[in-house]
């Protein structure tokens, strides 16, 4: 396997957590058992074999390597990627793949989706994806990944199997949809984008930004420009219901042995263990 970037990777029960992100340079996630990934600020060539991405904002960190991703699934002959990233920007990216495909003298097949907070996505039966607005300096999105199941109404759960399949054959619907969320994503945002979607507090996984730690760092100008400090993390560690919280994106002001010493200084737990600095 060509290796032309750097990956990190983390099992978390039947989930693979995969990607890179450092404010400034680049930023991207795949989750390959959901087939999907975050951001295409650079992509790894093995990441090719995912065909779905959503993309949160559209700063060059987190989306310059569009292009590059699909001219490749192009080369070798894959089917055409679905990209799904803030409405504002179909047009104005379609424009730009135009612009590459004459640079580049091939074809550019991809299908662009705008999304708005609110939006619902259908991948699957049993997948469904969610848009919630964050707060950067150009319009931003937060995608929350949920798994679906039918489940046996609670009034029908006494009854015996052929009680069951009657009321199915009478025309009854026995059966309601639960839903769990798997994966909250934060790209770039502000603390008052992350409060935005309390289900982003409750996803099994959460990956957000946390840009500055530093103590000594203002906060009010950090909101400004819409990043998060470790002190916001803090202030909502009783929100955290997560089983696994990782903090990537970190700025390129910090060392990774620094940021580790202040983290950990600040957050001696770890927020009870739950807490992963993507380093």
């Amino acid at each position: 396997m060509i290796q032309n970037l750097p990956v990190k990777s983390l099992s978390f029960k039947s989930l693979t957590i995969e990607g890179w992100s450092r404010a400034a340079v680049q930023t991207y996630w795949r989750i390959p058992e959901l087939r999907l990934g975050f951001d295409l600020g650079a992509h790894p060539w093995e990441f090719m074999g995912t065909e779905n991405w959503f993309v949160s904002h559209t700063h060059l960190d987190h989306i310059a390597s569009l292009p590059a991703y699909v001219a490749r699934r192009r080369m070798m002959k894959m089917e055409p990627p679905r990209i799904y990233l803030p409405e504002h920007a179909v047009d104005t990216v379609d424009k730009i793949l135009k612009l590459f495909t004459r640079l580049d003298r091939g074809r550019m097949p991809c299908e662009l989706i705008g999304v708005k907070p609110g939006d619902e996505i259908e991948l699957s039966r049993e997948q469904v994806v969610t848009v919630w607005e964050t707060k950067h300096t150009v319009p931003s999105v937060g995608y929350v990944v949920w798994e679906r199941r039918k489940k046996l109404k609670q009034e029908y759960t006494g009854l015996s199997g052929d009680q069951i399949r009657d009321l199915r054959q009478s025309g009854v619907d026995v059966t309601e949809e639960r839903r769990l969320p798997i994966v909250a994503y934060v790209g770039d945002s502000a603390p008052a984008g992350l409060d935005n979607c309390p289900a982003a507090f409750e996803a099994q996984i959460l990956i957000t930004e946390i840009t500055f730690v530093a103590p000594g760092h203002r906060k009010e100008k950090i909101h400004k420009f819409g990043h998060m400090h470790l002190d916001d993390f803090l202030a909502r560690r009783e929100l955290f219901k997560n089983e696994l919280i990782i903090a990537g994106h970190l700025s390129t002001r910090y060392s990774v042995k620094q940021a580790r010493h202040i983290v950990e200084r600040a957050v001696p737990d770890m927020l009870g263990g739950r807490l992963h600095l993507w380093l």
